[in-house]
This record gives structure tokens, C-alpha cells and sequence, in this order.
């Protein structure tokens, strides 16, 4: 794991103390992978059974690889599950139907995020702050399942080890931050 790994994935955990945050984000970013992916499933690429969705999910898939191998491997997992998915779903509805579920997708995904940082973490996302945080959230939820999971306990101390959250904008006052779930 490289440094810029480390201090990417600490400050990102800053803004994810708390579990339920965790765990809307992990439902979000899932809603809202798929939601991309999906109108590009529909698009045929190299003259190949190959989808616009692959290859524009490669460069990305390739980045969280190179930022820590393991957990780009589970991500590459999930992604294959994720546009398998989408491939699935183009197949079986209308344009009119594929172009709906990506909308509701996109709407439930966002809010999840919202609702995970303004109700229970009660500051703004990371991504308003940092924007590279958009490509370090699969690779948080990746960590904390590997971590859940009794793997990479040098992924746990990191995030653990992560500073408490200085006073930001969106949190005036340190009573109304919350606590961390025990188990996250």
C-alpha cells in the first residue's frame, strides 16, 4: 500500500465516521456505478460483444488497481457483477425502460450520499472538498468489507488512525458530530 494510498484513504475516512454513512454509501455508489454504466451497456464497442461500458469503466478499474492491488481486485469483482447487471437489464426493457431505471438510480444514489453525510455525519461530503474523493469511495467501502472480513488490518489502523474531523463549515459545533458506530 503507497503513502498516497494511505493519506488518500485516511482523509477520506475523516469525512466517514459514521456507520450508517458507511453503509448508505456502500448502497449509493453501488445505485449509482450502475446507473453509469447502464446507457453505456447499450452501446456496442469494437465491433465485439464488448460494451461502451466496459471500456469506459477500464480506465477506472486500472486506477483502483494501481492504488492497492487486493482491493482493486475485489473491485474489478463487483464491477463485472455491476455490468453484468447492467448488461442484463439492456437485454430485457425498452430504451425508454433502461434510460428510467439509470434516472431513479442516479436520484436514489445521490440521496443516499446526502441524506449518509448531512443526517448522520452532519457535515458535507468529501467530494465538495476534494474531488478525486468520487474515485476513493468504492475503495473505502472495498476496505471496510476486507476489514470487516478480518483481512488488511493494515487497512483497518489507517483508517482508525485517521484524524478526528477538525471544525468544518457544515459542522459549527463539535456537540453535533457523531460518534463512530463501534464496528466500523
Amino acid at each position: 500500500m503507497s503513502t498516497y494510498f494511505q493519506r488518500q484513504i485516511a482523509n477520506y475516512a475523516e469525512y466517514h465516521r459514521n456507520w450508517w454513512n458507511c453503509a448508505m454509501h456502500v448502497f449509493g455508489i453501488v445505485f449509482l456505478f450502475l446507473a453509469a454504466v447502464l446507457p453505456l451497456s447499450s452501446i456496442p464497442a469494437l465491433g465485439t460483444q464488448t460494451s461502451a461500458a466496459v471500456i469506459m469503466a477500464l480506465p477506472v478499474l486500472i486506477y483502483w488497481l494501481l492504488l492497492d492491488t487486493t482491493l482493486g481486485l475485489g473491485i474489478v469483482g463487483a464491477a463485472v457483477l455491476l455490468l453484468s447487471t447492467a448488461t442484463m437489464i439492456v437485454n430485457h426493457v425498452s430504451a425508454t425502460g433502461m434510460w428510467l431505471i439509470s434516472a431513479v438510480l442516479i436520484v436514489i444514489g445521490f440521496a443516499l450520499q446526502v441524506v449518509g453525510h448531512q443526517v448522520f455525519e452532519r457535515r458535507q461530503p468529501a467530494l465538495l472538498d476534494n474531488p478525486t474523493h468520487l474515485l476513493l469511495g468504492p475503495m473505502f467501502v472495498m476496505a471496510k468489507l476486507f476489514i470487516a472480513l478480518g483481512f488488511r488490518h493494515d487497512l483497518a489502523v489507517v483508517i482508525q488512525q485517521a484524524p478526528q474531523r477538525a471544525l468544518h463549515p457544515s459542522s459549527p459545533r463539535p456537540e453535533e458530530q457523531s460518534e463512530p458506530h463501534p464496528n466500523s
